[in-house]
């Protein structure tokens, strides 16, 4: 194709010149054609990057505490509310929202690595569109008189739910930056400069676990995540033979935004998810390369040797026996340790 143009260019007289420019963009097009090729493709996609799992610090601690959580038969179900973004914040060009709006989904996929069991609620509208074709006895297996039918206590009920959202985008908290040049005197002389910038913005998190039968509201979670980005430019000019060279190179990054949404809710997750199996949170605290000093962090840890708390012991007390026992039975929060907070770790066991 570059030959092809060459040839036209140079018949209609075109200078050297010119030729470079046309030969420089015809480059830059990659020469793409506009026939699609055996495969139906016109091109082929850049990139080979393999699908990989989608990890944060916290996964495998979350995939640790699998090992406390019952078999499903036994286990607190939990079901996963709306996790909305309320920050409000969009993007300046009106193409969406800074933040994803998928928050309730990645707590699922948290539950999901601690082997939760988990009922749906977040949307139902499949099976309840299903269930009412099978109240009006319109799906079966092929034939007249197989048709699906509905049976009381069939759908399972959830022990807990997740709710709140995301309350925090905090932009530019601190930002830096040094910016150098230097230049050789005269009208032909060079220069060059270079630049480097540093800021630093957050994100907040605020959830709550409700007890589905009572609505108490028996644990919550307000965290926050800080996000660093960093920028490097730097450039030579110089005039030469009365033509201006100028050559630029940079770098910039900055920790994904949506991927810092998904740590704070694994966080959290596994926070509210400690008490609820009675884990030792030390089992599953650090692991290599984790940086994050989990012990540091206010769990409440079940110990049924370990005081009850002032409120509860009060209900417990009051409460007919019979009604303590099954409170005890379909409630975990209702016998914990005080939290225990000691800088550098946790303190485990009674107090």
């Amino acid at each position: 194709m570059f030959n092809k143009v060459v040839s036209i260019a140079a018949k209609k007289g075109i200078s050297g010149r010119t030729l470079g420019a046309l030969a420089m963009a015809v480059a830059l097009t990659g020469c793409v054609s506009a026939n699609a090729g055996s495969d139906g493709r016109y091109t082929s996609p850049i990139g080979n990057a393999p699908v990989i799992t989608n990890e944060t610090p916290y996964s495998e601690a979350l995939r640790c505490l699998a090992r406390h959580v019952p078999s499903s038969t036994t286990a607190t179900r939990i079901a996963v509310g709306n996790i909305r973004d309320y920050t409000g914040k969009a993007e300046a060009d009106g193409t969406g929202m800074k933040l994803t709006q998928g928050a309730s989904l990645m707590a699922m996929s948290a539950l999901g690595k601690a082997g939760v069991p988990l009922v749906e609620r977040y949307d139902t509208s499949i099976t309840e569109l299903e269930l009412k074709y099978t109240n009006n006895k319109l799906i079966g297996d092929g034939t007249e008189d197989d048709y699906r039918k509905i049976y009381a206590g069939e759908i399972r009920g959830s022990d807990y739910y997740l709710v709140g959202g995301i309350t925090e985008l905090n932009f530019n908290i601190r930002s830096g930056g040094l910016n150098a040049g230097f230049a050789e005197g005269g009208d032909m002389g060079a220069a060059a400069n270079a630049s480097a910038s540093t800021y630093v913005m957050n994100i907040g998190l605020d959830l709550r676990l409700v007890n589905s039968r009572t609505l108490e509201v028996v644990d919550y979670v307000s965290y926050q995540k800080q996000i660093v980005g960093r920028e490097i430019r730097a450039g030579v000019f110089d005039f030469f033979g009365g033509n201006l060279f100028s050559i630029g190179a940079g770098t910039s990054a900055q920790e994904p935004i949506q991927l810092a949404v998904r740590s704070v809710i694994e966080r959290a997750v596994l926070k509210m998810l400690v008490p609820l199996y009675g884990a030792n949170p030390a089992d599953c605290a650090r692991f290599p390369g984790n940086k994050d000093p989990m012990g540091e962090i206010d769990y409440r840890q079940a110990n049924p040797g370990a005081k009850v708390r002032p409120a509860e012991a009060r209900r417990v007390a009051e409460a007919p026996a019979e009604t303590a026992a099954r409170k005890a039975e379909t409630d975990p929060y209702a016998y914990y340790a005080e939290p225990v907070f000691e800088t550098g770790g946790l303190r485990g066991g009674t107090y």
